[in-house]
């Protein structure tokens, strides 16, 4: 009775896998990009449950024929024990995949990072934290680019915005959100800063916001009559399209009050485009706040504000410590510290960086290293090394 009540899920999603079977080689699934990949990710998710349920289903087999030919042939006995551990086996892998998850654990992300209390250290810290995530990405196969930055003096950021995709249709286990939806959250350091001269240690702090990314439309409808449109030349250092066309792009959601700004691009259209997938993201940010009940700000279930109070996790560099203030949980000496730049409790990707990959490489140094360079570097929407001030 229990193996029936774990199991009752599964006849219902063997029927949905061979409609998603069917709808994958519909003609106008292949001529649609948006539709294709919500099909398909739906496919993956779905054959991960087939493949499991076939598993069970061979393993059953096998054990009773087992069990048959050894009422006949005692030699079959001695195989009784390792099928009956292969029928258990699969069935707990089945039992683990048919348990509930996030419907949205498969999708890739938008993350924010802002620079909060602590000024041009908080800016670096948020760079830091930029150029972390994008090595965790890197790690993991996954895509970066990066959709809008203000950038400091110093070679910090006030803000920026990464889109982080993965390839292909991954498993719900192993998408962007998965990994990433308990990133939300102010992120403090504590370390000497490269402005400090007397060697004292400062505490900052920096928001991250996290959002899946929506791409189809009728997960969130924009009315474009709710729209303002603003153009206006890109600004920045350098660039054939830099003060010299309208290309930037700052749409405002009229009955949300969001704005959403995008000139990385150098086409008008393009900045576009990528502002209403921000803009679509956010809407259902908001949305899903509101309908959780958490509060009725965009993304206040991250970030109530971008204060040293409001933090989720520290980051000690002077002790070599990370903490996570939500679950109490200290690395080890034994874990990957905060100067590896990398997430904690995960191993820093080893792999070589390639010429154009995101992050960019990190030049300036920190307190009592010498002067000060830019952390800008090859990548989307990126500048030449070494153009910062030092």
């Amino acid at each position: 009775m229990a193996a029936t009540d774990e199991l009752g899920a599964l006849g219902p999603l063997l029927e949905e896998y061979a409609q998603v079977e069917a709808q994958m080689a519909d003609p106008q699934t292949l001529t649609n990009p948006q539709l294709m990949r919500r099909v398909g990710r739906r496919y993956a998710e779905l054959g991960r449950v087939k493949a499991a349920a076939d598993r069970l289903s061979t393993a059953a087999g096998d054990l009773e024929a087992a069990r048959e030919l050894a009422a006949e042939d005692r030699s079959f006995a001695d195989e009784i024990p390792a099928l009956e551990e292969e029928e258990a086996a699969a069935h707990e892998a089945l039992v683990k995949i048919l348990a509930p998850r996030d419907h949205e654990d498969a999708m890739d992300v938008i993350l924010e990072i802002k620079a909060g209390e602590g000024g041009e250290e908080s800016a670096l810290f948020a760079s830091d934290l930029a150029r972390m995530y994008g090595r965790y990405a890197e790690a993991h196969g996954w895509s970066v680019t990066e959709l809008s930055a203000t950038h400091t003096e110093l070679g910090g950021f006030k803000d920026i915005t990464l889109a982080i995709r993965a390839k292909g249709t991954p498993a719900p286990d192993e998408g962007v959100w998965a990994h990433l939806k308990y990133e939300g959250g102010v992120h403090r350091v504590q370390r000497v800063p490269v402005t400090e001269s007397q060697g004292r240690i400062h505490t900052s702090a920096v928001g991250v916001f996290v959002m899946p990314e929506i791409e189809d439309d009728d997960e969130i409808v924009i009315d474009p009559n709710d729209l303002r449109i603003d153009v206006y030349r890109s600004s920045g250092p350098g660039g054939q399209s830099v003060n010299t066309t309208d290309s930037a792009v700052r749409i405002t959601h009229l009955p949300s009050g969001i704005v959403v700004s995008m000139q990385n691009e150098k086409s008008q259209l393009q900045n576009k485009e990528a502002a209403l997938r921000v803009l679509a993201s956010r809407l259902a940010a908001e949305a899903r706040a509101k309908k959780e009940a958490e509060a009725s700000a965009q993304r206040l279930s991250q970030v109530r504000t971008v204060d040293r109070s409001e933090r989720i996790r520290t980051y000690n560099f002077p002790e070599n410590r990370i903490a996570d203030h939500r679950t109490g949980f200290k690395p080890t000496t034994s874990t990957p510290s905060c100067r590896a730049r990398s997430m904690p409790s995960f191993p820093p990707c080893r792999r070589p960086m390639r010429p154009n990959a995101w992050p960019p490489p990190r030049t300036h140094e920190r307190a009592g290293g010498g002067s000060v360079g830019t952390a800008r570097g090859p990548g989307v929407g990126a500048r030449t090394p070494g153009r910062g001030r030092g």
